[in-house]
């Protein structure tokens, strides 16, 4: 078999389909998409396929119909007739001052008004806009398709500055409340980005924009569901299987708890991450491609700003005026979590309209565990991953819990103190409190599942670890002794949920030195009321 070309990093439609590369058929979708309204607005988290989705958008509504030969949409469509399409890549404003902005908004509707005019009188890029679409519909006869890809860019950088964000909005509104001036000369208008932002005059100005962010007839339009991986890329993922000397089976379990998980409806299919399934495809190898092609510096600052607690992320109940609600407004950083792809919705309770919220797969629990680390202990993460949890982890799957402890002791004894490491106690609710932040993040980034203040009849358990044939219970102590914290696993009946699920079942109670900033004492007790199954 000869190997499948993959659109890694290929944001164009044309090119992908002159060039041969692997396409897997949206157009369906992208064809109801095209009918479904006038104007249209959806965020979805960046490497999602939002550009390949503009310029597919861009080629259907130029008629280009030769490359759309053997698709889906030749169903649908009969007409194939011809608009002028004006599609703005603002993904060049990032990082630019509202000066720069400008000149970027100019020098991209530059190729447009080489081929329908330009006149003097339009001094800004708003003005520019408009008489851009104005005279392209009085050339065609035509009304004009407009597409906005990557909106937000210029605003995302200056969310933490609440000067900047003034500054860098007057100047897109300024761009972008043309649009509703321009309804009687646009046939389409698409708009998409990362985040929502309310204050723009592209959602305060045009009445009938459709946001189908959570419409679930277009969860699936970005990503991969598992019906494309099992049909349309069954074959890579026997390459890869064959690569990795694993059956088929175990291969998709692999990528699927890697790189799927992601809902972007109350009740839709799973999708897996586009950018992060080529890249393996590509390298047969799995990978963090999601996060090596960079973490957002402006999510970090947010959830430093917000004082996020990180452990709640695992789960997290909450109403869509929580999440899905515009970035600039926002009281804590759950919004731009949600709205980046670090959340991502994994149950609804429809009697209360109530969502639970959570970390979609492995990749992104393992990128962002490393990424915060030394934000949140400020401890180094390679540090941290070479000298002590591999050891760690190592140990735990031995079911050597001693071992893990007398590992912890060790590691966190000979680490430097660390500027602001009295704060960080100080910050948390209680001492045992930035343990489990410490711990949650290290457990985490190894892929162990981890869950921190896990409620039970009894009350809360500090921190719940799962492992491929055991269960940790962990109560952890500043001021008292391990006894008291395995005491306090019996009497509140921490462990009685597990118990029944077949793994072995260890307590831990685990004592922590605040002065010495290590593990000062530990017990462990096997629970001997586990049934096998």
């Amino acid at each position: 078999m000869m190997d499948r070309k993959y659109p890694v990093g290929i944001q164009t439609f044309s090119k992908l389909i002159e060039s041969g590369f692997l396409y897997v058929d949206k157009t369906d979708l992208i064809w109801q998409l095209a009918h479904y309204a006038q104007f249209i607005f959806m965020s979805r988290p960046r490497r999602f396929g939002k550009s390949l989705l503009t310029s597919t958008l861009e080629s259907y509504f130029r008629g280009e119909r030769h490359l759309f030969e053997g698709l889906k949409i030749m169903q649908l469509e009969k007409e194939w007739q011809c608009y002028p399409v004006v599609r703005l890549d603002l993904s060049g404003t990032k990082h630019l001052s509202p000066f720069l902005v400008q000149k970027e908004l100019e020098r991209i509707l530059k190729p447009y008004e080489e081929v329908y005019g330009y006149d003097d009188s339009e001094v800004t890029p708003g003005m520019r806009l408009a008489g851009v679409v104005q005279r392209a519909f009085q050339m065609t006869g035509q009304r004009v398709v407009v597409i906005f890809d990557e909106y937000d860019a210029p605003l995302l950088d200056v969310l933490h500055n609440a000067e900047g964000l003034a500054e860098m909005r007057e100047v897109m509104q300024e761009f972008y409340q043309r649009l509703k001036m321009l309804d009687s000369y646009i046939q389409f208008c698409f708009i998409t980005g990362i985040t929502k932002f309310s204050q723009l005059s592209i959602f305060s100005t045009i009445n009938n924009l459709m946001n189908i962010t959570l419409d679930p007839a277009y969860a699936t339009i970005c990503g991969i569901t598992e019906q494309e991986l099992v049909t349309t890329l069954r074959e890579d993922v026997e390459r890869m299987a064959v690569a990795n000397e694993l059956t088929y089976a175990a291969m998709h379990e692999k990528l699927k708890a890697r790189y799927d998980g992601y809902h972007f409806t109350k009740r839709s299919e799973e999708v897996y991450n586009p950018f992060s399934l080529m890249k393996a495809f590509l390298s047969k190898e799995l990978g963090n491609y999601w996060f090596d092609s960079g973490t957002p510096s402006f999510l970090i600052r947010q959830m430093q700003l917000f004082n996020t607690d990180i452990m709640s992320m695992e789960q997290l109940e909450a109403p869509s005026s929580a999440f899905d609600q515009p970035t600039e407004n926002m009281e804590d950083a759950l919004p731009l979590l949600y709205q980046t792809g670090y959340l991502t919705i994994k149950d609804y309770d429809p009697e209360n309209d109530v969502y639970t919220l959570g970390i979609p797969n492995q990749e992104v629990r393992i990128g962002y565990t490393r990424g915060l680390l030394p934000t949140y202990t400020g401890l180094n993460t390679t540090n941290v991953q070479m000298g002590f949890a591999l050891k760690f982890w190592r140990a735990l799957k031995k079911q050597d819990i001693d071992l893990a402890m007398r590992e912890m002791q060790s590691y966190l004894a000979g680490v430097p103190y660390v500027e602001g490491f009295k704060q960080k106690l100080a910050e948390a609710a209680t001492a045992e409190g930035f343990y489990e932040y410490t711990l949650y993040l290290i457990f985490s980034m190894l892929n162990i599942y981890v869950r921190t203040q896990v409620k039970c009849a009894g009350g809360r358990t500090d921190m719940v670890v799962w492992m491929p044939d055991t269960i940790y219970v962990f109560e952890f102590k500043t001021a008292d002794t391990p006894q008291a914290a395995l005491r306090q696993i019996g009497d509140k009946g921490y462990a009685i949920p597990y118990t029944t699920d077949g793994r072995n079942v260890v307590k831990v109670g685990v004592c922590f030195n605040a002065e010495t900033r290590t593990v000062e004492d530990w017990l462990v007790e096997k629970d001997e009321s586990v049934k096998s199954v």
